[in-house]
């Protein structure tokens, strides 16, 4: 009941696409008497979650931010969806997105921006001080990152205790580095995809929100092993573990990736990234420069490979089977084309234009079979680097932390998600995971956050290391102060 009055008060975040309210209350009563009967389901028993609006979910509406699909309603769960029903957590709602997840802003979904709670946070306010009396007080709110922001943002302001994302190129870990929260984006193939609504079948990975690290690992546990219906998954069962508090790290070897020494980095960032490696080195851990030379392809090799995968997986939305479908009736033809463009924004447009450019037959083999060749280069140098003895790679998650939105949508989404992306992709590639740790504040009071990136299937090692580092940093709490109005600042849309 906390959390959905919270979701009422914070409405003006626009976290929410869908609030399931009334079986939200059913799941949390239902909980409650397996709790009296001392027959809880499991450890998420009980637990609020929200997850991503790219997720199907039987009975409750889902959008992908789209008027592709607005009034959709799944037949069938998700399997990560199922998972967390079957122990027991409560699904509050449906989080916000980038329309189809393509976007680094959560700010172009059908159902308008999502705000960044640190945006109405004391610590922000402090910083932040208007440049004039005539600015409006409300134009200065910063963006959570995305495509997963609704999610990043539910978590953060305390909506829910854990979210479900997507990650494709850095969509759980951006704005997790955005909101000051724990983002993980797990190997391909740990947890399924099966109901996850693709964007790039081969990179996708269901991701990870929580506010600590403890809490992913439970979530992991809860998601993770074979799934009959989706053939990408592992075939070997996973245990479930829990963290143990890593007492001594001289026994580990961490690795700084030269190349994520990328242009546009702030000088705030870089000094945290130095500090946290001293960190580990004068806790007597081995701490050494690599190189992952390829990493500087990674965007135009991701931006062919992305739009090539969407051009495939948007063509189901062809007005027949589901979703939205134009009165249009001239042809068949005509119907389809009509569809697409009243269904689709801009941004999923242009990409499924440049991913058919790049798989007509005379381009296949200089675009998309070369994309493919220089993926696995990108793999091979994680595959070197890992194979030399390092164990956890250490790095920026995101080049500065969250900017105003006004500033950011001077620029296009493309060019947005190339900036953006360009930390966290190649873990994509790759298929490794990585998890955001939020580290500090910066100088204008809001989140930054530093990435690992671990051994294949070896989420354990990962999650103990990023424990250990959680606790050495002691990230400040979001002092959303509800006596001063700051939740009460219900802007008009």
């Amino acid at each position: 009941q906390r959390c959905l009055s919270l979701i009422k008060s914070t409405k003006f975040l626009n976290a929410y696409i869908t609030v399931a309210e009334e079986t939200a209350l059913k799941q949390a009563e239902e909980s409650e008497k397996r709790y009296k009967r001392g027959q809880p389901l499991g450890v998420l028993d009980g637990i609020p979650i929200a997850v991503k609006d790219n997720f199907n979910t039987a009975g409750i509406e889902t959008t992908c931010a789209s008027n592709m699909l607005k009034g959709y309603i799944s037949p069938y769960n998700a399997t990560v969806v199922q998972k967390l029903l079957d122990q027991g957590a409560v699904l509050l709602g449906k989080t916000n997105l980038d329309e189809f997840a393509m976007g680094s802003g959560s700010t172009d979904g059908v159902f308008g921006p999502v705000r960044n709670p640190w945006s109405y946070s004391r610590q922000y306010k402090e910083k932040s001080v208007p440049k004039s009396h005539s600015e409006d007080k409300d134009s200065n709110w910063v963006i959570t990152g995305g495509s997963s922001g609704g999610s990043a943002a539910a978590v953060s302001s305390f909506t829910c205790f854990a979210a479900l994302g997507s990650d494709t190129g850095g969509s759980t870990r951006n704005p997790a580095a955005h909101c000051g929260v724990v983002g993980l984006k797990p190997t391909y193939g740990l947890i399924s995809r099966h109901g996850l609504i693709p964007l790039v079948n081969s990179m996708d990975v269901p991701g990870i929100l929580t506010r600590c690290v403890d809490d992913a690992a439970v979530v992991l546990g809860s998601l993770a092993g074979h799934d009959p219906k989706d053939s990408t998954t592992i075939q070997d069962n996973f245990k479930p573990f829990e963290l143990s508090d890593l007492t001594d790290v001289s026994k580990l070897s961490i690795g700084i990736p030269k190349e994520y020494h990328a242009p546009g980095l702030s000088s705030e960032i870089l000094a945290l990234w130095s500090k946290a490696a001293d960190l580990f080195k004068n806790a007597g851990a081995k701490v050494i420069e690599v190189s992952l030379p390829h990493t500087r392809y990674s965007i135009v090799c991701y931006h062919v490979l992305c739009t090539a995968e969407v051009a495939s997986n948007m063509a189901r939305f062809d007005g027949l089977e589901y979703g939205h479908r134009s009165d249009m009736n001239k042809s068949t033809e005509s119907m389809y084309a009509a569809t697409r463009r009243e269904g689709f924004n801009d941004v999923v447009r242009g990409r499924i234009l440049s991913g058919n450019y790049f798989l007509l037959k005379q381009n296949y083999e200089n675009y998309f079979i070369k994309a493919q060749k220089v993926r696995r280069l990108i793999a091979n140098d994680f595959v070197k680097v890992f194979g030399s003895g390092v164990d956890i790679l250490l790095t920026p998650t995101t080049l500065s932390d969250a900017i105003p939105y006004m500033e950011f949508i001077k620029e296009d989404n493309r060019t947005r998600s190339a900036q953006d992306d360009i930390l966290t992709q190649a873990a994509n590639m790759a298929g490794l995971p990585a998890i955001n740790v939020p580290t500090a504040l910066s100088e204008r009071g809001l989140p930054v956050g530093l990435q690992f990136i671990g051994r294949s299937f070896q989420e354990k090692q990962l999650l103990t290391v990023a424990k250990w580092f959680e606790k050495q940093v002691k990230f400040p709490m979001i002092q959303l102060d509800e006596h001063n109005g700051n939740l009460k600042q219900i802007s008009k849309p």
